[in-house]
């Protein structure tokens, strides 16, 4: 007996299931299919590019980290960011005494422009010179010792000393202080601080290794 199919006589049988060959490995997952971006993995960064011969540069030549320098010891980066402490200081009291200086009555402008012009230059000679023993010159670090740690120094306390000297007493100047003078008594303070500290942290043990590499 001839079983005939439920569609028809007509209908096409179905399809036998290809068949698998044999050995055959089962298709491998693919791990990175589901996997999502880690959302706290930092980013990674891309390593600085050097110039080549003939390429401008990307810092001038007489800042710090131009070049490829060799790195500077702690000490060395501390002594730098205190004489730039100093010569900010300098540049403060400098405009509390211009300050001070217009609102006198017998204020002279020609000498105050000269003034003015001479600090102008002192500052920008120490910061040139602070760079310079930043990137590992030792001139520039006994310049900075002995122009600004001796000499400056000496011209910061010369004047307060003379006023001493011919017969004043400390309470004097308290009784006749006014806001000016409060902010430029702090001011000097921090200023011969700084200059102490810089000149400190230059000299010590580690800095001198690294001064004479």
């Amino acid at each position: 007996m001839t079983r005939t199919s439920p569609l028809g006589p007509d209908a096409a049988p179905d399809p036998a299931p290809a068949a698998t060959p044999p050995n055959t490995p089962a298709p491998t997952p693919d791990p990175t299919a589901n996997r999502t971006p880690d959302a706290h993995r930092p980013p990674r960064q891309r390593p600085r590019p050097h110039p080549r011969p003939g390429e401008p540069r990307l810092l001038p030549r007489g800042l710090p980290g131009a070049d490829g320098e060799r790195p500077a010891p702690d000490v060395v980066r501390g002594a730098f960011a205190l004489w730039l402490t100093a010569v900010a200081a300098g540049v403060f009291e400098t405009v509390l005494a211009m300050v001070k200086t217009l609102t006198e009555a017998d204020a002279s402008t020609g000498g105050l422009a000269a003034g003015l012009a001479l600090r102008v230059a002192v500052y920008s000679a120490a910061v040139l010179v602070a760079v310079r023993m930043r990137r590992g010159a030792n001139w520039a670090r006994l310049a900075l010792a002995g122009v600004l740690g001796v000499l400056g120094t000496l011209s910061l306390v010369i004047e307060p000393v003379r006023w001493l000297a011919d017969g004043h007493t400390p309470g004097e100047a308290f009784r006749h202080l006014d806001a000016v003078d409060v902010l430029f008594g702090a001011s000097r303070v921090l200023h011969l601080a700084a200059v102490f500290a810089a000149v400190t942290l230059m000299f010590r043990p580690a800095a001198n290794a690294w001064f004479k590499k």
